[in-house]
């Protein structure tokens, strides 16, 4: 099963592509960051995260995708920037007609390290571990982007063998 996980942001947006067999990720296929100048209109940097994303899911072929949801804020303006950057990256699925399923950030650190409020370097070394990897992925909306997506195979093979019993 091939995952795209999606941590959308206007300035940056964190992506991951990973393999997995089962529960274990099998490999990381690739994982990045579409990054947008502040010096560009909205509608120019939403336009380079769609042209970028597009490409990513053209390439890698994702079976299913999981995207962060929103996380309510204080700043309102932040929390409307990334909620325009989420609908571009549901509009990217659903024209390449993938299955797009929402996590929190709750569910998401609960995922990868047990505990849903578990600090951004916790789950950045669990990601470490989960992957075999031996260093922490970076840029950290990378890292976030491949806890996304063992956050979606999770939650699927969980719902699966809950179908089955």
């Amino acid at each position: 099963m091939r995952v795209l996980g999606i941590d959308p942001g206007v300035a940056t947006t964190g992506w991951s592509v990973i393999d997995f067999e089962g529960r274990e990720v099998s490999l990381i296929v690739d994982y990045g960051v579409i990054e947008t100048s502040k010096e560009l209109r909205a509608g120019e940097r939403l336009l380079e995260i769609h042209t970028d994303l597009s490409k990513i899911v053209k390439k890698f072929a994702p079976d299913m995708a999981g995207v962060e949801s929103l996380l309510f804020c204080n700043n309102s303006k932040t929390a409307m920037s990334v909620g325009e950057a989420r609908g571009v990256v549901l509009l990217i699925l659903e024209e390449y007609r993938i299955d797009a399923y929402s996590f929190t950030p709750l569910q998401i650190k609960s995922s990868v390290s047990g505990y849903g409020k578990a600090g951004k370097k916790q789950v950045q070394e669990n990601v470490k571990i989960l992957c075999n990897l031996d260093t922490i992925p970076k840029p950290d909306d990378a890292a976030d982007a491949i806890a996304v997506a063992i956050c979606c195979n999770d939650s699927l093979i969980s719902n699966l063998s809950l179908k089955s019993k």
